[in-house]
């Protein structure tokens, strides 16, 4: 027999509201950290479940992607009104739906209110930003609203906890709510139900003087001219702090992982399984968790340009830029996030409406310059490019690298063209965006998006590496090679790595990298970094006999004089757009519901890489010839 607490365990209530309605700060404010993420069979987007408890009582919270109406557009909209009309596989049904409206904008969110309606749920409805309604002169009839609807209505500042926790006793409590009521036929049009809200709003919210503080911003946000400068100024900020401000935190992990491989070089005693624990174990996971700052510092950025405003505003400012490749404006944000890391990039590919523009999005932003080609790019360019400057003022070497990145940025727009006029055509979803109203982000909603995405990002990603990382490790130690007694460590590390079965692999594919100009030392180098890039440093530097950490630029120096010009321009045209990253792949097999995506992505880009490392190394060798 089922006791009140077991009861209690199974009830949910679903969070609805609009985008930029104050949702998210709401559910962030009634559960605080008992957060995770739902895994429901059959989705690729995970809504956020929070607890709430009190003396033996829980209540599950599902936050779920914002809506306008019981008709979505995009996977987002999808997944929500799937969960609410209860079609989601082994997904717990919501007992109650707690709507979330901003209170500036009531009229918008009471249209949703008249869609929830025919879900025919227990309802409750939360109106938030009270605190910038009355700095605007406005005032809300709450108890008049509650009676015209006939659910409970609550006020908040969700920022400043303000009336948060009346709402959290009455879902603790799970006091009576009811089922809106409507003066509208169930199959009212939108017309109808924008007229039924806008009558409504006027009885029950009085506004003396309409802000026109966003107009006048967006009056030098949106101008043709101060607006792309702005808009430049915002994207270059982006890049510094995806950039520069994550490199402390990123060398700090480095630090702490080395830090710890050499203590249990000093106290284990030497062996496989020392071996297996630092190089095997501790490499793995630090070449996944290195770039977690970067990660966590995307999703910051995201969130406050997104809270604040500006988001809408920057997909609509290149709209008719993308469009021009069948993109819409909603894709630069994942684009723009993949010089930073495709893993996040490719899962905020999500507000994209269209399949087909989502898919095409998703297919190229392994071609976006990401941070872990950066060390190959600084190695090879700093190593084989002359250091001299064009008209005594452009460096050469800074030129290469900048054309590194936007060859792949260029590229990625030609094959999004491709894709869309071929495997993926279809007519350009019309590109219709809300403008919300700029205000202040919530630090509650900054830091716990930054948090959650974090641990799903180690979750779903340090995994996988992780296992690859594992079994590249057992490629290079099996099988043991006998070593000359005496032999210098790193001599040794070379001998085992060559009779290895990574070097025997190595031996055996070189012929099919040949026409390239590799040989079999960057071929093994090559397949190694397939599991993370980075991964080809190291492998150069054991090859080579060379502590790559310690004496980085003795590899540049001998790599300069043993690396010809056109074979390290070969190398990087393949590493702009090989797909060499086992992560990328699993959250793009999980964003696209299949491995025949993940198959095409990897066979054009690898397509790509071969077809203009072979053009780059026989053209350049042709020249300095």
């Amino acid at each position: 027999m089922a006791t009140a607490a077991t009861e209690a365990a199974q009830r949910t209530v679903a969070l609805v509201g609009l985008p930029n309605s104050g949702k998210s700060t709401l559910f962030n404010a009634l559960t605080g950290l008992r957060q995770r993420t739902a895994n429901y069979p059959g989705v690729t987007i995970e809504p956020f479940l929070g607890a709430l408890e009190q003396d033996g009582v829980r209540v599950t919270l599902v936050d779920l992607p914002g809506i306008y109406s019981l008709s979505p557009k995009t996977e987002d909209e999808r997944l929500a009104v799937s969960f609410l009309q209860g079609e989601l596989p082994k997904a717990p049904k919501a007992d109650r739906i707690l709507v979330v409206v901003d209170g500036t904008q009531l009229e918008r969110g009471l249209v949703l209110i008249s869609w929830i309606a025919l879900l025919q749920r227990p309802t409750a409805l939360v109106v938030t930003m009270i605190d910038e309604l009355k700095a605007r002169g406005g005032v809300l009839d709450a108890e008049g609203l509650e009676h015209r609807l006939g659910i409970p209505v609550f006020t908040v500042v969700g920022r400043r906890g303000i009336g948060v926790e009346e709402v959290r006793r009455s879902l603790l409590s799970w006091e009576p709510w009811g089922i809106p009521l409507l003066s509208l036929p169930p199959g009212a049009p939108p017309e109808e139900r924008y007229r039924w809200a806008t009558e409504l709003a006027a009885h029950v919210l009085r506004f003396p003087e309409p802000d026109h503080r966003s107009e006048r911003i967006d009056r030098i946000v949106l101008h043709p001219v101060s607006g792309l400068l702005v808009f430049g100024l915002v994207m270059l900020l982006f890049f510094q702090t995806i950039f520069t401000v994550a490199q402390p935190a990123m060398d700090a992990i480095e630090a702490a992982i080395g830090w710890l491989q050499h203590a249990l070089e000093a106290w284990l005693p030497a062996g496989v399984g020392r071996n297996f624990l630092t190089h095997g174990i501790l490499g793995g996971v630090g070449s996944v968790v290195v770039f977690l700052p970067q990660i966590v510092l995307l999703y910051v950025v995201l969130t406050v340009l997104e809270d604040s405003g500006y988001l809408a505003r920057a997909a609509f400012l290149v709209d008719r830029l993308l469009g021009a490749f069948g993109l819409q404006g909603r894709a630069f944000l994942p684009i723009l996030g993949g010089f930073a890391c495709a893993i996040p990039a490719i899962l905020s590919t999500r507000v994209i409406p269209s399949r087909q523009e989502r898919l095409a999005t998703m297919l190229i932003i392994p071609l976006m310059t990401c941070s872990a080609r950066l060390p190959i790019y600084t190695l090879l360019v700093a190593a084989t490019v002359p250091a001299v400057y064009i008209g005594g003022i452009f460096s050469l070497q800074a030129l290469v690298m900048m054309g590194l990145y936007a060859l792949g940025a260029v590229t990625g727009l030609g094959v999004a063209w491709i894709l869309r006029h071929t495997v993926l055509r279809g007519a350009k979803t019309p590109f219709v965006v809300e403008f919300p109203p700029y205000r202040l982000p919530t630090w509650r909603n900054v830091v716990g998006r930054a948090w959650s995405s974090g641990r799903e990002f180690l979750r779903t990603a340090g995994t996988i590496i992780l296992a690859l990382s594992i079994v590249l490790w057992a490629l290079t130690e099996l099988p043991p090679v006998a070593i000359p007694p005496g032999t210098p460590p790193l001599e040794a590390q070379r001998l085992q790595l060559e009779g290895s079965l990574a070097g025997q692999l190595g031996r055996l594919i070189q012929p099919l990298f040949a026409p390239l100009g590799f040989d079999w030392k960057t071929t093994i180098a090559l397949l190694g970094s397939f599991a993370a890039r980075e991964v080809f440093v190291s492998f150069m530097g054991q090859l080579y006999a060379i502590d790559v950490e310690a004496a980085e630029s003795t590899l540049r120096e001998v790599l300069a004089q043993t690396f010809p010009l056109p074979v390290a321009l070969s190398v990087l045209v393949f590493y702009v757009y090989a797909l060499q990253c086992i992560s990328t792949m699993a959250v793009l097999r999980r964003e696209s519901g299949s491995w025949g995506w993940v198959g095409l992505a990897f066979a054009y880009t690898f397509a790509l890489a071969y077809g203009l490392s072979f053009l780059a190394f026989h053209i350049t060798r042709w020249l300095v010839e």
